[in-house]
């Protein structure tokens, strides 16, 4: 097989002629923690300290490395991102919408800022999660997925 007919597929998808339109995305996601962690998130005592405001900080970072993270993700400007925190008893969930005005979409950015909260929420946490083997029985990350996604012409 020639190197050209292997190429065939496989790489960026061509953009050039989509017109730009106002795009947005809304990614969310969930991590599942002990009770006991969550309330220490709650009440600021975790060791590595504020788990929101550096989970937030995370996922805008994540947002705007998109296209450096997964290979076929085109750059693109980004005019907005939010990041929102649910502190449930047993779980923090996290929504991150991106809004861009561009030719492609915007949900992969907003997927990759909810897989970097939750990320960073289990770095910050693992020592309260962790069992007496070292291992994380009851902490899982859930449910990311695409909530919304939207397009208007310009």
């Amino acid at each position: 097989m020639e190197i050209e007919e292997m190429r065939d597929g496989f790489g960026m998808v061509d953009i050039t002629d989509k017109p730009p339109v106002h795009r947005t995305a809304t990614a969310t996601g969930l991590i599942k923690l002990k009770e006991s962690t969550v309330e220490a998130i709650r009440s600021g005592h975790v060791k590595k300290g504020d788990v929101i405001s550096t989970a937030r900080v995370a996922a805008i970072l994540a947002v705007k490395d998109a296209p450096r993270l997964i290979p076929f993700c085109h750059e693109i400007a980004i005019t907005a991102a939010d990041v929102l925190f649910d502190i449930q008893p047993d779980a923090v969930r996290a929504t991150v919408t991106v809004t861009s005005v561009g030719k492609t979409g915007v949900e992969m950015e907003a997927l990759a800022g909810v897989s970097a909260a939750l990320l960073n929420v289990w770095d910050m946490v693992k020592y309260l999660e962790k069992d007496e083997t070292g291992n994380y029985p009851s902490t899982e990350i859930d449910d990311i997925r695409v909530v919304e996604k939207r397009k208007e012409s310009i």
